[in-house]
């Protein structure tokens, strides 16, 4: 929908108020929001005391520095975050996978200074990821799982998934976390961006008032480099 279609609906903005009353509305918000931020810091308190499982089968993969085993991808720290992305060999890329890279970023550093390991894995061969990896810019550790045995056995199926692992001073692995589907949001900031604003994310699922631009998920989706402006 084009912005000036968008703008000559009355009902797509908010309604005026008053400094006063979007004081008092934005206050009882942030009540709710930091009450939300609560919940989230106990939700994270309760997956840190999680069990954790052992990781019987071996594992192989393919990187730029050649063949390594699921040890091998901690690159000598303790914890260890995979996220299984959806590439197959000669196949597009997804592009929600691909919004998840976009984020990834500088971040890694900061992960990595508290001892943790992050990479994306996918059944796609080197050469394909090295190709999209330079034609999107991305940086973050890639590596090809052989027969995408390690993504069928840790929840991606033919989706995407996110497992946490860590091991002991014996280099026995464990696998501590997992989660899929809208639990990939985690690392979504352009989500977390258009939820401030008053569209939001702009899909038909949101509970949004009457008049709000929205189009299906997925459909407006593109690669960083395919959207026209």
């Amino acid at each position: 929908m084009k912005t000036s279609t968008v703008m000559a609906n009355k009902k797509a903005l908010p309604k005026v108020a008053s400094h006063a009353e979007w004081d008092a509305a934005r206050t009882a918000l942030l009540a709710k929001e930091k009450a939300a931020t609560r919940a989230m810091d106990a939700l994270a308190a309760e997956r840190r005391r999680l069990p954790m499982v052992p990781v019987e089968r071996h594992y192989t993969f393919t990187g730029p520095e050649g063949e390594l085993s699921l040890i091998d991808l901690f690159h000598g720290r303790r914890q260890l975050i995979v996220y299984c992305a959806m590439l197959e060999p000669g196949a597009a890329p997804c592009s929600g996978c691909s919004m998840v890279m976009d984020n990834i970023g500088h971040n890694l550093a900061h992960v990595n200074a508290r001892d943790t390991t992050f990479v994306f894995t996918s059944p796609a061969p080197q050469e394909d990821i090295k190709t999209l990896q330079q034609r999107m810019s991305w940086s973050a550790p890639w590596y090809t799982d052989h027969g995408r045995r390690f993504a069928d056995d840790f929840g991606a199926g033919k989706g995407f998934a996110l497992n946490v692992f860590i091991h002991d001073d014996e280099q026995r692995i464990y696998r501590t976390y997992f989660t899929t589907d809208r639990g990939g949001e985690l690392f979504d900031t352009h989500f977390r961006l258009l939820d401030l604003t008053p569209y939001g994310r702009q899909e038909n699922w949101e509970d949004s008032p009457e008049g709000r631009p929205q189009t299906p998920p997925y459909e407006w989706w593109r690669m960083h480099d395919e959207y026209s402006d």
